[in-house]
């Protein structure tokens, strides 16, 4: 893990990125501002205010900086109104970029439920209550990097001469192999238990997924593994969350299933994220989206930005007592009752955006 001597601030790259992106960061900076470090935070066009400000949703200036930085903290990005670009410059691909340009291929999505939102849970409080599962994602494989891709015209069946779209599964050993490691030795800190998650009775690409996964587990013989169908998985994740663990999979796999466990804490706003390169080097951003229905209200909830943060503090910039100051701050703040509108419920206290951040930058003290 790297560290940093005191004498060289850490460097945060600060993107914001679209719709609700702007308002959940500034929380999140003023909160990294009240614990009294002293970080170099510089903020860059990200998204579709990068396609906006410079033609490209992750222009050259933001990729320098991001590969400058220490660590990067993202907001979310998509807009409607850029919906009708073409793909390659629409706000989705900035994300998409960074984690290829930083090479970022482990994400990780911790999914916890704070006793005080047990009742904002869409399922029975004895199902999620003590709810602590950390679903690992590879990042830079599978069928949303896989080539050939593309339209064409169908050459057989009995579609033949029709257009088709077509997307090719891949994963390297290689790319399986380090993304086990990063699962094994995460259950090593937790409960010392795995569930990797393929579709191995239907896809040749997920059946080269288990035989690694199993063969990487010999060097964890203190660690559990089970394998398990996604179809069965998402199902479980529903019936009986609390028998996971840590949960590695691919790529799209991990997409659905960490959006899936997500509800299963009361709301995604809750959620925050860390995607790593091989040195800890990571892209800190909530799970939910920029949400630009609801941009410039001053209701999104800022929680997943903040505790995002902390898991900066903690993984990249080796300040793992700052990253507690955080986490603990946010559960003072909900044992207080306060809510944003994502996650209120009768007899709490409905807050703003900024009101959210206001509270837990008190809490720090």
């Amino acid at each position: 893990m790297t560290t940093h001597p005191s004498t060289h601030p850490s460097k945060i790259a600060i993107l914001p990125g679209d719709g609700i992106g702007p308002e959940i960061m500034a929380q999140a900076v003023r909160v990294l501002e009240a614990l009294g470090e002293s970080f170099e935070m510089e903020r860059a066009d990200v998204g579709g205010a990068g396609y906006a400000a410079h033609g490209h949703p992750l222009p050259e200036s933001t990729l320098k900086l991001a590969k400058e930085a220490d660590a990067v903290l993202f907001g979310a990005v998509g807009d409607y109104q850029y919906d009708t670009l073409e793909r390659a410059l629409r706000p989705e691909q900035a994300i998409l970029g960074l984690r290829k340009e930083l090479g970022l291929f482990a994400n990780l999505r911790p999914a916890i439920l704070y006793p005080e939102l047990a009742g904002a849970s869409t399922l029975k409080p004895e199902v999620v209550s003590g709810l602590d599962i950390l679903i690992i994602r590879e990042l830079t494989g599978d069928i949303y990097f896989g080539k050939p891709r593309g339209v064409r015209e169908c050459p057989d069946g009995p579609f033949k001469g029709q257009r088709e779209g077509f997307d090719t599964m891949r994963y390297a050993e290689g790319e399986i192999r380090r993304i086990a490691h990063v699962a094994f030795q995460a259950a090593q800190k937790r409960d010392k238990r795995v569930t990797s998650v393929d579709k191995a009775n239907v896809l040749e690409t997920f059946q080269f997924w288990r035989d690694i996964v199993t063969d990487v587990h010999k060097e964890y013989q203190d660690v559990e593994l089970e394998h398990m169908y996604v179809d069965n998985a998402a199902m479980q994740l529903v019936r009986a969350p609390k028998k996971f663990d840590v949960i590695v999979t691919g790529n799209m796999f991990g997409d659905i299933l960490s959006d899936a466990a997500a509800m299963l804490t009361g709301s995604i706003g809750m959620l925050p994220s860390a995607s790593l390169d091989a040195n800890n080097k990571g892209l800190y951003e909530p799970s939910h989206g920029s949400a630009p229905d609801i941009a410039g209200k001053g209701i999104a909830n800022p929680l997943a930005t903040i505790l995002s943060a902390a898991m900066m503090l903690r993984f990249s910039l080796n300040k793992p007592e700052q990253a507690e100051r955080v986490e603990a701050a946010v559960k003072r703040v909900l044992q207080q009752g306060l809510r944003t509108a994502d996650i209120f419920e009768d007899g709490t206290q409905r807050v703003s955006t900024e009101q959210m951040g206001d509270a837990v930058v008190r809490a720090l003290g």
